[in-house]
């Protein structure tokens, strides 16, 4: 029997998502867990599995489609089953604006390509002798660039509206900047005699937001306005770890080496067992304790930042939690993640670890209730027994929402994520 397969919900605030490519045809053979498709959500591309074996009998919607969440995209079942469906139930009619917004932008795109020069000039009264028109000086702010490419253009007098864009929207990037030097084009001061360089200021630059910048930002409003935060940091003791860490990754290959934030990963874990309430979520007159303990990574990508979610953290082993991470990490840098890859976190760590940080506060990512930032570990001068030593540690700071909890059980959870970092053979027995 054929099974429609639908848009799914990745996240509690997504409403709809665009289908980017289908990655199976009509006709083609799927099985379950198979990628059918790449849609575009406001945080990644995600692909979409097949929830059935057999055959794509249909796509009910066209690439480039904004498909709300739960429409039907596809049909999948027997081979040679009919199946009776309508275009319209996966949002036709927004491909339709869609394709309407795309024209319009290839429109813009070109109009924003035409060189200057293409304009129709001014009749030029004949002469004795010929004479080589004088180009008019171009403002650097008119022209759709990177500001890198403006101020490469600017150094070497490069005509930025004689160079064709290759970035997003026709912009014009270094590469572009470079490749008309290497090609040898003059310069808007080279078409010159004896020139008078004017310097030129660079005007201002209007960056759109992309879809991920404007969830973050929507989300972290939203956070900040409506969740009570309060914060409790405390300082670990990491010189146990630190040689922990160097001496397991004198036995394992370069591409599994274990990072401190995997030790840490799998310490929130343990400690988030002990600690339900911060496991949790408020839903207005009530807490969710959640049952598992999925442990969210802040993950910094091109553009913002993408959470990716490690599930069952204090049952995964530490190695495990090393490649999974890794794995989801270099997808998400990649623009392209599994559905689960990014959604069902109950609690987060944000790591500024290797920026050398020592120390900053993070905001909620609702729906959960809370999320530690680390800083980083550093060898200090520490003093244990009166005496003055060099030591490692790290410090770290918890974020929590005081609708779920207060001040004291923060407290214990950080004295309880100690014990863990401080001894971390307890992470392994």
């Amino acid at each position: 029997m054929a099974e429609t397969i639908n848009m799914p919900k990745l996240g509690f605030d997504m409403a709809e998502g665009t289908l980017v490519r289908w990655v199976k045809q009509v006709g083609e053979n799927i099985n379950k867990g198979d990628v059918l498709a790449e849609i575009e959500t406001d945080k990644a591309t995600v692909e979409v599995e097949s929830s059935a074996s057999g055959v794509v009998l249909e796509h009910i919607v066209d690439q480039g489609t904004v498909v709300p969440v739960n429409a039907p995209i596809a049909v999948v079942g027997a081979e040679g089953e009919k199946v009776e469906t309508s275009k319209a139930e996966g949002g036709k009619p927004k491909a339709e604006d869609t394709k309407q917004k795309t024209e319009q932008q290839k429109a813009e795109v070109q109009a924003e390509q035409k060189p200057v020069a293409e304009k129709p000039a001014a009749p030029i009264q004949p002469t004795p002798a010929p004479v080589q028109p004088t180009a008019a000086p171009v403002d650097a702010g008119s022209i759709k660039a990177s500001p890198l490419a403006k101020k490469i253009a600017r150094d070497n007098k490069v005509d930025l509206s004689r160079v064709q864009g290759t970035g997003p929207g026709g912009r014009v990037v270094r590469k572009d900047v470079e490749a008309a030097l290497s090609s040898g084009q003059p310069s808007a001061a080279g078409r010159r005699p004896a020139p008078t360089v004017v310097p030129v200021s660079a005007g201002d630059e209007t960056i759109p937001l992309t879809r991920l910048r404007q969830a973050i930002a929507r989300r972290m409003v939203e956070s900040t306005t409506s969740v009570p935060h309060f914060y409790v940091t405390h300082e670990y003791k990491m010189d146990a770890l630190m040689a922990m860490r160097k001496q397991a990754n004198e036995y394992l290959p370069d591409n599994e080496k274990l990072s401190v934030n995997d030790f840490i990963i799998k310490a929130v874990g343990l400690t988030l067992r002990q600690f339900p309430n911060l496991n949790s979520s408020y839903a207005g007159d009530k807490v969710i304790r959640h049952g598992a303990v999925n442990v969210g990574v802040a993950v910094a990508v091109e553009g913002g930042l993408l959470t990716v979610v490690n599930r069952n953290t204090d049952q995964v082993p530490l190695r495990q939690i090393s490649t999974d991470v890794k794995r989801m990490v270099a997808g998400a840098r990649e623009g392209k993640v599994r559905p689960d890859d990014i959604e069902g976190s109950t609690f987060s760590i944000s790591n500024m670890g290797m920026f050398d940080v020592e120390n900053f506060v993070a905001i909620i990512n609702p729906p959960e209730a809370g999320i530690l930032a680390v800083g980083s570990a550093r060898e200090v001068p520490v003093v244990e027994n009166g005496a003055v030593k060099v030591g490692w540690r790290m410090k770290a700071t918890i974020s929590v929402d005081h609708r779920v909890s207060d001040g004291a059980e923060a407290a214990r959870f950080m004295q309880a994520l100690a014990k863990f970092l401080e001894n971390p053979v307890r992470m392994l027995v």
